[in-house]
């Protein structure tokens, strides 16, 4: 099996990948950047992210595990402190995976040209100065025209994230669908939105068509300028990411860890 490090530039994230990277030799076990099994994020929720994008074009062949240099992170099952367990596990790997459902993102040019994105978490749209306007399309239709910061479109896993601030809703990963939130939308006698949440299933579309520029389009750790954008698509990606299932922390118990407590 070929195992890939990623891992940030913290001092402790160093020291950590130096160790694991001589325990995987010393467990027989093949590094391999390019084209690894599984990938072993070295850091936090930040570094997985970073992880994710890097390898997103072998997203159906590999498999993702977290070892966090600091507290248990949401993606990262393993403490700086386990290694040695992890590694064990590692040698002893049988392919089992956990999989959640990624964000496709399409952004559409007013020259005809498409570029396709996936996300881990999300995607966010915002206008930095001014008020963002757009004309948000569920069904093939005109559902409302949105005025305001911003929206944000959200995974399951994602969910606990922007979408949580936005007033949204945590979904289990094992519900395939997206999320869209408002970022402070006008609501008042003459413009209107929902103004709530919306939870859209695979198979259908969010379609945002913008009406003003100059905004920016972010997802997971990216960004796009929105100069010349005329629409931007949403949907449950067709591809999946996939977590090396040693011990993948329940999804319930990752939310209770991150925002209500670490006892069990």
């Amino acid at each position: 099996m070929k195992i890939a490090i990623f891992n940030n530039h913290d001092s402790s994230s160093q020291t950590i990948t130096q160790a694991l990277t001589a325990a995987l030799a010393a467990a027989g076990l093949m590094l391999d950047n390019d084209h690894p099994d599984v990938v072993v994020s070295v850091g936090g929720d930040g570094t997985f992210l970073g992880a994710f994008q890097k390898y997103v074009d072998q997203i159906d062949t590999v498999r993702f595990v977290g070892l966090h240099t600091g507290h248990l992170g949401f993606y990262t099952d393993w403490l700086r402190t386990e290694l040695p367990q992890m590694v064990a596990s590692l040698r002893h790997d049988d392919s089992e995976k956990v999989s959640y459902p990624l964000l496709d993102m399409t952004v559409v040019y007013d020259n005809g040209e498409q570029y396709h994105y996936l996300a881990l978490n999300e995607a966010a749209i915002k206008q930095p100065l001014g008020t963002l306007v757009a004309d948000i399309y569920l069904g093939g239709r005109v559902f409302e025209r949105f005025r305001g910061d911003g929206i944000a479109v959200a995974t399951p896993s994602g969910s606990t994230a922007y979408n949580k601030a936005n007033g949204g809703a945590v979904l289990h990963p094992s519900i395939p669908a997206i999320q869209m939130s408002e970022i402070a939308s006008i609501n008042n006698r003459v413009f209107r939105t929902l103004g709530s949440p919306l939870i859209v299933p695979d198979g259908q579309e969010i379609v945002m068509k913008p009406q003003s520029d100059n905004f920016l389009v972010m997802y997971d750790q990216s960004d796009i300028k929105g100069q010349n954008i005329t629409e931007l698509r949403f949907r449950v990606a067709d591809q999946k990411i996939h977590f090396a299932a040693y011990r993948h922390v329940d999804f319930w118990q990752r939310v209770k860890r991150a925002f209500i407590s670490d006892l069990s």
